[in-house]
């Protein structure tokens, strides 16, 4: 039975702590393990299969809307071993699945190896924090260890706005309500709407889509809430322009200002195979100093990533930097660090004057960077 052979796959993905489950018609379930697609020594799948493995776990509302508009997503809880967050589409006319686990165990910032500095920006009264990155970059779990840091250390009012769920949060130290977006509450913008009637500290924006949602999120970080945000940008710099390019011409010189004002610091993210296998996170850190709100507020972001490499005394790291840093520590691949640099090119210049024995010096760097 269908239920029976989903149980074992899901098992198996939790025994072998793969990150995803890829179902799909025409080949046998395939799983990624740390980073990589491997196919599971199984029968290739029909597409009787895939739609029987596919009502065996999808709730009757979500195949309605699979019917409807071709794909949904959803969460379920695999008994108490972990959660899983579920894409269901069409394809060729067939069902596919990809199903990504959430681990039930938070990670501290240690083990994530988040930047130390974290830790005093989410414990500001107000501010907006962004987290960003490519899909699969491990957005939601930094996330989570954050709330989970803020559960553990203040008595706070947490309202999380999630499409769907992933981590579930108990009250701890602070009062923590998820709304799931389609369940609870029908959009971003309604909830963070209503979030601000429901006396919160801190609030988390799943996905900062459009631009009300932006807006509003802005809006409430300047009225005295920590906003976090997540976007699907690459590094600080980019994420600031994508914000302010998504309000109109007229209306962005004023979102400069409120930026300038709410933003308190950007998190960026890659995730990248480690050697012999497993994964590790690289990042770059802005932390937004009054010298980088002059920036935002005078549309000269093109200026944030030197002040970034000239920042390290207050916790500021590059991404390219963090990527450089798993090559030489020998930690990754060369060409998984270039490939997710935000300057490929000047990566592997870089890497390939290491390799003759010209480590740059860090000083003449700084050096550099002010002259500029």
């Amino acid at each position: 039975m269908a239920s029976v052979q989903i149980d074992k796959l899901l098992e198996y993905v939790v025994a072998q702590r793969v990150s995803d489950l890829h179902i799909t018609t025409g080949q046998p379930p395939v799983v990624r393990e740390s980073g990589r697609m491997i196919r599971l020594d199984t029968k290739s799948l029909t597409g009787d299969d895939t739609t029987a493995l596919m009502k065996s776990i999808t709730p009757e509302r979500n195949q309605q809307e699979l019917q409807e508009v071709g794909g949904t997503d959803f969460g379920f809880a695999f008994g108490k071993k972990a959660r899983f967050r579920v894409a269901v589409f069409k394809q060729r006319g067939q069902v596919g699945m990809v199903l990504r686990q959430i681990p039930n165990e938070f990670l501290s910032f240690e083990q994530l190896g988040l930047p130390p500095v974290i830790r005093d920006l989410i414990s500001r009264p107000r501010g907006l924090f962004l987290v960003t990155g490519p899909t699969g970059s491990g957005k939601t779990t930094s996330l989570a260890s954050m709330l989970n840091y803020i559960n553990d250390t203040e008595d706070k009012h947490v309202i999380t706005l999630e499409d769907p769920i992933e981590y579930y949060h108990e009250h701890k130290m602070c009062t923590m309500n998820q709304r799931e977006i389609g369940v609870d509450v029908p959009s971003f913008p309604e909830a963070l709407r209503r979030a601000l009637r429901m006396d919160p500290d801190v609030i988390l924006v799943g996905e900062m889509r459009d631009l009300e949602t932006i807006q509003s999120a802005i809006t409430a970080a300047e009225t005295g809430h920590v906003v976090f945000g997540t976007l699907h940008t690459t590094g600080a710099q980019g994420t600031v322009d994508r914000i302010i390019d998504v309000f109109p011409t007229s209306q962005q010189e004023q979102i400069r200002t409120q930026l300038s004002v709410s933003i308190i610091g950007i998190l960026s993210q890659a995730l990248l195979p480690r050697k012999p296998k497993g994964l590790v996170a690289a990042y770059e850190m802005l932390v937004v100093t009054p010298a980088i709100a002059n920036l935002i507020r005078e549309a000269k972001t093109f200026r944030i990533n030197s002040m970034i490499q000239t920042g390290r005394k207050y916790g500021m790291q590059l991404l390219d930097d963090a990527l450089f840093n798993l090559w030489k520590n020998n930690i990754c691949e060369e060409k998984e660090c270039v490939v997710r640099a935000v300057n490929s090119a000047e990566l592997k210049g870089r890497i390939e004057r290491a390799k003759r024995g010209l480590y740059e010096d860090d000083e003449d760097e700084e050096v550099e960077e002010v002259e500029e």
